[in-house]
């Protein structure tokens, strides 16, 4: 999908929602969480921009920090949208071992921001072996299952849960949670 020509943006009844990001999964998934929170259509679209952090990034705060910076930059370099989603997958590692998980940061045309984390899971030895050698989740999922660009599909979460739990609905419950502030402004 293009988008709306610039200068009629702000008159149309669609809203317009982008995201930092051109991977399709990230997109899909947050048409389907708008979609699931607000009844009227819109229009929406990724673009590419850059999360300031590593390309893979490790912990909380960074992983945080990738989808804010991902939101704003689609806010500036995109100005006459509505809504602004960033969407971060990180790394981190406690006792029980390496998991997964990424953080969800939306900001709208008036300054409302909403946020929240998708669920984690932990990583079979054989990945995160890839990943210590230097290797992006994505990379290594790729080798260690036998696939291409996995990460513009399932994921990781889609193919250590054999296709059951995709990416798309991954971080689509996590975009619909970080969505709450939008849809209870009453109390935000």
């Amino acid at each position: 999908m293009n988008f709306p020509r610039r200068q009629n943006l702000k008159q149309q009844e669609k809203p317009l929602i982008v995201v930092g990001s051109k991977n399709p999964v990230k997109i899909n998934s947050a048409e389907d969480a708008f979609s699931l929170a607000f009844s009227k259509g819109f229009h929406i679209n990724g673009i590419t921009t850059s999360s300031g952090v590593p390309d893979q990034p490790y912990g909380d705060e960074e992983t945080w920090l990738g989808a804010k910076n991902r939101a704003l930059n689609a806010k500036k370099n995109f100005p006459e949208g509505n809504y602004w989603v960033g969407i971060e997958g990180g790394l981190d590692q406690d006792k029980h071992g390496m998991f997964a998980f990424a953080w969800i940061y939306i900001l709208d045309d008036n300054g409302q921001v909403g946020q929240a984390k998708t669920s984690t899971f932990y990583l079979p030895e054989g990945i995160v072996s890839l990943i210590k050698s230097g290797m992006e989740l994505g990379d290594a999922d790729d080798q260690f299952f036998s696939r291409t660009n996995s990460k513009q599909e399932g994921g990781s979460v889609g193919l250590l849960t054999e296709g059951k739990l995709t990416r798309r609905d991954y971080y689509s419950q996590a975009i619909l949670l970080a969505l709450i502030p939008f849809l209870n402004k009453n109390y935000y």
